[in-house]
């Protein structure tokens, strides 16, 4: 019998090339929900308990801001990504 250890995409998220490109990958998932699963994966290899000082934020607060199906305010995701030393930028497609 074979054991396998569940995917977990914040284990591979180590350096800042590998987390911008999963963010960019996320946010150009017609899903909402990608990009705040993606963020949580980048704030969980991060580690929650430094973003939530960094951000301003509660952990309690971070995680339901960041579950699926959250409606997190723009602002909150934005103080997110700022804590996170992300900058979001717009192109043309």
């Amino acid at each position: 019998m074979t054991n396998f250890t569940p995917f977990d995409a914040a284990d591979y998220l180590t350096d800042e090339a590998t987390i911008a490109e999963y963010l960019t990958a996320a946010l150009e998932d017609p899903d909402p929900d990608m990009f705040l699963i993606a963020v949580k994966d980048v704030a969980r290899a991060r580690g929650m308990t430094q973003l939530a000082k960094d951000s301003g934020l509660g952990r309690e607060s971070l995680y339901k801001a960041l579950a699926p199906g959250a409606k997190p305010r723009f602002e909150t995701v934005m103080k997110v990504v700022r804590a996170l030393g992300v900058k979001l930028t717009a192109d043309t497609v």
